[in-house]
């Protein structure tokens, strides 16, 4: 997958997407990163690229132009691999030609509060992408006019105010990167993370047995792989009820799993009871 990110401050987005596992997928060629500087296209000398909003207000706003220009660069870098790759496969697809690369458009996503909000649902869309480019604002924003003219997304991380989109645009790489094949050297935890199904991730224990006087639960040592499975889905079911009400209202629960969960309930119910008494 190629990720394609402009910015104006490349050094901050590679310099924390070039370590651990991506770092790792980018050297064994599963990813690339590219971060395209928009200051590389200003039309003056002192590489500015923001200016004053009409009809006043506080701060700058990121222009138009030299957005749009490094948006261009990014397509033409995009059309030339494809075309180098039809070439290198011209005798197992004779019959394509230039139009078919061409046919697709590629996704633009602009980091705003105003988008969508990100989550697990969005990174497993985008990772089916080929190639997807991220615009990091900065300032008071960027010209509608250019916006209008290249995003096909809008997204954010949540609802607050940052500096700018380049924290959000590392979280979503991290977040998408994940899924891509091969990324993680075990693809089956990419599967059974937090939010799979909208449940949380269950609790997960390592050596030694017994710390600081807690103990391992004893099903996670029975070597019964049937039962720890079992255990795991209603931990994850139980932590996802207690600290995501709001995740939990959208999974779906087979008619075993509420009614076990009722009785969870039940009991937790008497139990308060005696407490109380």
């Amino acid at each position: 997958m190629n990720f394609h990110i402009m910015t104006l401050f490349p050094e901050m987005v590679m310099n924390g997407l070039n370590t651990s596992i991506i770092g790792r997928a980018i050297s064994r060629d599963l990813l690339s990163i590219e971060a395209v500087n928009i200051r590389d296209f200003a039309f003056n000398k002192h590489q500015s690229v923001d200016d004053y909003p009409y009809g006043g207000g506080a701060g700058m706003l990121m222009q138009a132009e030299p957005v749009y220009l490094a948006y261009q660069s990014i397509e033409e870098s995009i059309a030339k691999r494809k075309k180098e790759s039809q070439i290198e496969n011209t005798s197992a697809k004779e019959e394509q030609t230039e139009n078919n690369l061409d046919k697709k458009k590629t996704r633009v996503v602009y980091l705003s509060p105003q988008g969508d909000t990100f989550n697990q649902k969005m990174a497993e869309e985008l990772a089916q992408e080929e190639d997807l480019v991220l615009l990091c604002g900065h300032y008071e924003g960027i010209d509608e006019r250019v916006l209008e003219e290249i995003v096909t997304d809008y997204v954010s991380i949540g609802d607050y105010v940052l500096t700018g989109g380049e924290l959000p645009a590392m979280v979503m790489v991290d977040t998408i990167s994940r899924l891509v094949p091969g990324v993680l050297h075990n693809d089956v935890s990419a599967e059974f993370e937090s939010f799979q199904d909208n449940l949380l991730e269950y609790p997960q224990y390592s050596r030694p047995e017994e710390w600081h006087g807690k103990k391992v639960p004893a099903i996670l040592l029975s070597g019964h792989h049937a039962n720890i499975e079992k255990w795991r889905r209603e931990q994850s079911i139980l932590r996802t009820k207690e600290r995501r009400p709001d995740l939990f209202e959208k999974c779906e629960l087979t008619k075993k799993e509420k009614k076990w969960l009722e009785e969870v309930e039940a009991q937790k119910q008497k139990q308060n009871k005696k407490g109380k008494s």
